[in-house]
């Protein structure tokens, strides 16, 4: 009888012992499933606070060349820091192309500060009315990285 009993005790300490186990592994496993989602979760933000620098501007109507030399020169600094030359072997690469009212166009991304400055003297060019030109934005986001890499500016009428 004696070695029934402490037969049983010491089956309830094994038992207790497993129990025990369980629940750390299950504690792990839900932790870190959590911790998976929030590290998704800034990830996600992340993305959306560096594009909504460039998406900011898509659908607003008084787009004038100010935003336009101002998002040109954020993907310059983009493409410098992450020393990207060109987006054809890169699928970080940030494009800044600007079409004018003649049809032409101009990747802004690789101008320097100087040829900024002389695209923004050549376009300032007031309308009739006594105001500046306006372009239209539009953002291409790539669909494999999730970031802006191509902004297109068109010179409204």
């Amino acid at each position: 009888m004696e070695n029934a009993s402490k037969a049983l005790l010491m089956a309830a300490g094994v038992l207790i012992g497993i129990l025990i186990l369980s629940l750390a592994v299950y504690l792990f496993v839900t932790f870190g499933g959590r911790s998976a989602e929030l590290h998704q979760q800034i990830e996600v933000d992340r993305l959306n606070q560096f594009n909504s620098q460039f998406t900011s501007y898509e659908g607003k109507d008084d787009v004038t060349i100010y935003d336009v030399i101002t998002v040109a020169n954020l993907a310059k600094s983009n493409n410098e820091y992450y020393e990207l030359e060109s987006q054809t072997n890169d699928n970080y690469y940030i494009t800044v192309q600007v079409k004018n009212d003649n049809g032409q166009k101009f990747n802004l991304e690789k101008y320097t500060q100087a040829q900024l400055q002389d695209t923004l003297i050549k376009t300032e060019q007031l309308k009739p009315d006594g105001t500046l030109p306006t372009y239209e934005c539009n953002v291409t986001i790539n669909p494999m990285t999730e970031l802006v890499n191509k902004v297109t500016f068109e010179q409204k009428e």
